[in-house]
Formats: structure tokens, C-alpha cells, sequence
């Protein structure tokens, strides 16, 4: 399974209400995939607040995506969790209603070690047939998915792809070591272009709402052989890079995309707006 180089974690539109919002939710993915040019949607992701969904709203979503995208690209749907029947459960689920891949990120609060973190991912991935991108973010998680765990899943017949927040170093010896055909991507928008530099496949990007056309010809550039094109480009874009993360994610980029008349709504608490200091300065990102 390729997923595409450029994958946009996407959003999840409220109405007035918080509920989630249909229209837009079409709206945002025509927009995605026809304007932005994301090769695949992840869906459920922290971008989209899985924290705060439940699961019948994660189903639902899962369902309709795969409807409304039809083909045009891939849907990629957050099942992980720190609970493993949990996620197994989920994960068939998902399978069900047809997505075409998993993204299951390391268990958080919990803190298993690394043999406990293994089997957690085995035990999900060996439950169902849908290739599987792990995703280690240790600055949520609090712990790490090691290069050497990472590798010992690659191993396992449907676990295609990680989504890496790790240090370089860490991305590169993935990738170097990996059996053929795992992919590595960045999970970090602003480290996008020097992972690929050291071997990632490519990004899962929240800035790819807003500028995702850009990143696409950025990464194109770089395997297309022009490293200056692709420098040049970073350069340009890595201000909204770091200006969407200035609040908690997705707090900047739905405010961002409410700024461009994508109607996606506000947060669910435990998250808030951001404050009038803070979307001044995301409305300076924009132009």
C-alpha cells in the first residue's frame, strides 16, 4: 500500500453545537484532496480530535470518508489508543466500513516498555488485514517508540509505514535499516524536508490545510533533484510551520481555515479558541 507523500491529518468540522458537521466535513476534503493535493486523508487523528470523539462519531466518520472520497484518495483512520482490545476492536471496526489503512499511535499514560509497546502493536496489526503506520510522538505519548522496536514491527506483514516525531537521527536509522517497502514519514511539518533529506518516503502534515499545494512541489523538487528549489520553498513556508503550533493542535489551523471561509468550527474542550493575541498572529501566517 503507497499512501502518497504528502498526507494531510485532517481536521474534523463542528457546527455551533460541536457536533460534527457533514457538509463541511465534504467541503474540507474536496478542498484537501482537489486544491491541496493530499495523496491520503488521515481521519481521527489528534488533528481531528480523537480525544474528544467517540466512537460511534469515529465510525461514522470513517464511513463517510470512504464514501465521499470515492477513490480519489486514500483514508487512512486513528484507531490506537493505550488500550489494546480497545483499538482492536476499533480497528475491525474501521475495516468494516473500508478504509484503506490504520494509524496507531503508541500507547500514552501507561508507559509500557519497549517489549509491552511491541506487543500492543502486534497484537493490533495481527487482527486485522489493513496495512498499518504506527506513530511515535513521544512529546504526548511520554514515551518512545525505539528505532529497534520499530524494526521488529516492520517485520510484521501489514505494518507498511511509520509516522515518526522523533529525532533525525532516529528517522534516518529507520530508514536505513527497514525492510523494502516501509515507508518512514515525518510526522512534523517543520522537519518534513530534511527527513526526506535522510530518508523518510514523506509527511503526515497539519500545515497542508493551508499550504499543502506548496509542500507537495517542495517534496517534488527535492526528489526531482533540485535540493535548492526545495530549500528555497521550506524557507518560505516553515513560519506557517511553526505559527499553527504556537497553540495546542488543531486549535491554530481550524482558525486558520474558518479565516479562509472553510466553516470547521470551534474545539471541544478540554481545548479552547485561541485567544485575540493568538489569532492575530494566525491571521498574519495567512497574509
Amino acid at each position: 500500500m503507497d499512501f502518497g507523500r504528502l498526507i494531510t491529518a485532517m481536521v474534523t468540522p463542528f457546527d455551533n453545537r460541536n457536533e460534527i458537521d457533514w457538509e463541511q466535513a465534504a467541503r474540507l476534503m474536496d478542498y484537501l484532496i482537489d486544491e491541496q493535493k493530499s495523496d491520503s486523508l488521515v481521519v481521527c487523528g489528534t488533528t481531528g480530535e480523537s480525544p474528544t470523539l467517540t466512537d460511534e462519531e469515529k465510525l461514522e466518520l470513517f464511513a463517510f470518508a470512504v464514501k465521499h472520497a470515492a477513490g480519489r484518495c486514500k483514508i487512512i483512520a486513528g484507531t490506537g489508543s493505550n488500550n489494546t482490545s480497545h483499538s482492536i476492536h476499533l480497528s475491525k471496526e474501521a475495516e468494516a466500513v473500508g478504509v484503506d489503512g490504520l494509524l496507531l499511535v503508541a500507547p500514552y499514560y501507561n508507559k509500557p516498555n519497549q517489549e509491552g509497546l511491541y506487543r500492543h502493536f502486534e497484537a493490533i496489526a495481527t487482527s486485522t488485514r489493513l496495512p498499518v503506520m504506527l506513530y511515535n510522538v513521544p512529546s504526548r505519548t511520554v514515551i518512545s517508540l525505539s528505532k529497534e522496536t520499530t524494526l521488529r514491527l516492520a517485520r510484521l506483514a501489514n505494518v507498511v509505514a511509520t509516522k515518526e516525531c522523533a529525532a533525525l537521527d532516529q528517522v534516518a536509522g529507520i530508514a536505513a535499516e527497514a525492510p523494502e517497502g516501509f515507508k518512514v514519514y515525518s510526522g512534523d511539518d517543520a522537519a518534513a524536508l530534511p527527513a526526506i533529506a535522510v530518508g523518510a518516503y514523506g509527511v503526515v502534515s497539519v500545515a497542508s490545510h493551508i499550504v499543502g499545494k506548496d509542500m507537495k512541489q517542495m517534496i517534488d523538487s527535492f526528489i526531482g533533484g533540485n535540493a535548492a528549489a526545495a530549500a528555497k520553498c521550506h524557507q518560505k513556508l516553515l513560519p506557517v510551520f511553526k505559527g499553527l503550533f504556537e497553540c495546542p493542535n488543531p486549535v491554530a489551523v481550524k482558525y486558520a481555515l474558518n479565516e479562509l471561509g472553510y466553516s470547521v468550527g470551534s474545539v471541544r474542550l478540554p481545548l479552547i479558541p485561541p485567544s485575540e493575541e493568538e489569532a492575530g498572529r494566525i491571521r498574519e501566517l495567512l497574509g
